[in-house]
């Protein structure tokens, strides 16, 4: 059984688009932690409400290095024995403490077509500003293998959206969350399953 944390920050609602899933009998693993950097993080409450064992470890005002924080994730996720790693909304980029070990076993959901409008700074509204201001004719979301370049991992998955001509950044991340809650299920689904391999830096999808 392919044991699975997720980390998140905020209200965590592809959280819980995995959580319905894995309820759903779609993904065959064990969510066996929730960690999150904020205390006061939905995600937490979304966890606790289905079972799900959760960690909380503040970031803000944390004394030691980037670096010592992940290496606190780390000693978590091999305690569990965690195989899979599911950033959702989990705002920290991560360091290769954390990401060697975890290498083709974390995967990060992004609200852009990438590699277009990613990197650092490039989250949350800040994406579909920029996607507006650059008159693009589609967005969506990317489900992708974590990497230490930010948003550069080979791509596992990707939604798109058309991108009208009166889109307003709030109503362009309303469509493109839509996007994020069905193929980030589906990318964790096919990982569980066996179907996702890695060859040369680019995914290969076993159907």
């Amino acid at each position: 059984m392919i044991r699975i944390a997720v980390l998140a920050s905020g209200g965590g609602s592809n959280l819980q688009a995995l959580i319905d899933a894995w309820e759903a009998g779609s993904i065959k693993a064990k969510f066996s932690l929730v960690f999150s950097n904020a205390q006061d993080a939905k995600a937490l409450e979304r966890a606790e409400t289905h079972g799900i064992e959760t960690v909380s470890i503040t970031s803000k005002g944390y004394a030691g290095t980037r670096e010592q924080y992940d290496e606190q994730i780390l000693g978590l996720c091999q305690d569990k024995k965690i195989d899979l790693i599911c950033l959702a909304g989990y705002m920290r980029i991560i360091t290769p403490i954390l990401i060697k070990p975890f290498l083709y076993r974390m995967m990060n959901i992004h609200p852009a077509l990438l590699p277009k409008f990613g990197g650092e700074g490039m989250y949350g509204h800040h994406v579909h500003e920029a996607v507006i201001a650059a008159k693009e004719k589609e967005s969506g979301a990317t489900v992708h293998f974590v990497t230490e370049g930010v948003d550069a991992g080979p791509i596992i998955l990707q939604g798109s959206v058309p991108v009208s001509a009166k889109e307003t950044p709030e109503t362009l991340a309303e469509k493109v969350l839509k996007v994020e809650h069905h193929i980030y299920p589906e990318a964790v689904k096919l990982f569980c399953e066996g179907k996702i391999t890695v060859e040369h830096g680019r995914v290969k999808i076993t159907l």
